[in-house]
């Protein structure tokens, strides 16, 4: 069952532009939104292959409006920034794979884009909040004790963390040089409804709901931290409200998991054995192990996540795909077409 929800914050902001709001994280944050504050908010989404219209299906029509545009798009940002309170910025390529594959889209919405909407905010005199992930860090080693914190130096290992490294000094170089009102956050893995199914969890759930062997990169013994999406939710609009400007928060849920443990559980929870898997070459570049310390959001805002038990979280998650086989369906022939052509 899921938990119990947080305190409704109370919103200094009547309207926000919430950039990417069609895709995983974006449209779970729209949700959020609506169910916890007054605000209207404009998605503006490029409707890429990841995002999704039904992702936004339900939600008030009265509150919640969908832009189709790029946010590389000069004069459409312009003209939404202005007519908005404040930005949260969740657009982005984010599939590593992919960046492997061509580099080239990361660079012009990473960066590209950002840069377009700093400008934009930087004229309207917005406020701005920057969703990052902890890949900028690069990754830790499988037995170190330590974990990411605001002083832990970047360390990129694949173009996309490359390029949200980029768009994070952006943001940074923004606030000190033209004043600009804006905070980041870098986040731990996320999981939960409306992920596409090229990623992690959601392929390894829909895989066994096809009867498929869940497939393992390496030994599996890479580590992520991983966080519900309706947590990374309550800390983005945490940050928002009372967020001291021009700081960075670390998003992170205590959720440090194995892909081996995952993929066991996973399929523990839907009845196979744990051992019904099957490895993979391991993909180039594959960070060991990502580890947030939260701390700072935690003591100074006052967050705390809803979502502190991971098998509870998945065991949702997998509900959730089991009965929405409808919207994931379509892109999963094509999805897994491309994992095979690299035997993957």
């Amino acid at each position: 069952m899921a938990p119990m929800s947080p305190q409704p914050e109370a919103p200094p902001f009547g309207s926000l532009l919430v950039t990417g709001g069609a895709g995983f994280i974006g449209s779970n944050f729209v949700a959020h939104v609506m169910t916890h504050t007054d605000a209207t908010v404009t998605v503006l989404d490029k409707m890429t292959y990841a995002a999704s219209e039904e992702s936004l299906a339900g939600l008030p029509s009265s509150r919640v409006r969908l832009v189709v545009g790029d946010i590389a798009d000069a004069p459409l940002v312009d003209r939404l920034v202005g007519e908005h309170d404040a930005v949260v910025h969740f657009a982005a390529e984010s599939h590593n794979d992919n960046s492997l594959h061509d580099p080239s889209p990361f660079i012009q919405t990473n960066i590209v884009g950002t840069f377009t909407i700093l400008e934009a905010v930087r004229k309207h005199g917005s406020r701005l909040h920057h969703v990052s992930t902890d890949e900028v860090y690069g990754d830790l080693e499988l037995d170190d004790p330590k974990r990411f914190t605001e002083d832990t130096p970047y360390q990129p290992s694949s173009p996309y963390s490359a390029s949200k490294a980029a768009s994070d000094h952006l943001v940074r170089a923004w606030v000190r040089s033209f004043g600009v009102a804006a905070t980041l956050s870098n986040c731990s893995n996320n999981y939960g409804p409306w992920q596409h199914i090229e990623k992690f969890i959601p392929r390894q759930i829909t895989n066994v709901i096809d009867g498929v062997r869940p497939r393992l990169y390496g030994s599996g013994e890479n580590v992520r931290d991983w966080i519900h999406t309706e947590d990374h939710s309550s800390a983005v609009l945490a940050i928002l409200n009372r967020g001291r400007i021009g700081e960075t928060y670390l998003i992170g849920a205590d959720g440090e998991k194995s892909n081996l443990e995952v993929v066991r559980l996973i399929l523990t929870l839907m009845g196979h054995s744990p051992d019904d898997f099957d490895h993979v070459t391991d993909r180039a570049g594959h960070d060991l192990r990502y580890a947030i310390e939260s701390g700072k959001l935690r003591n100074e805002l006052g967050w705390r996540p809803a979502y502190d038990d991971f098998e509870a979280g998945l065991a949702d998650t997998i509900a959730w795909y089991q009965a929405n086989e409808a919207w994931w369906r379509p892109a999963k022939e094509a999805t897994e077409a491309t994992y095979a052509a690299k035997g993957q």
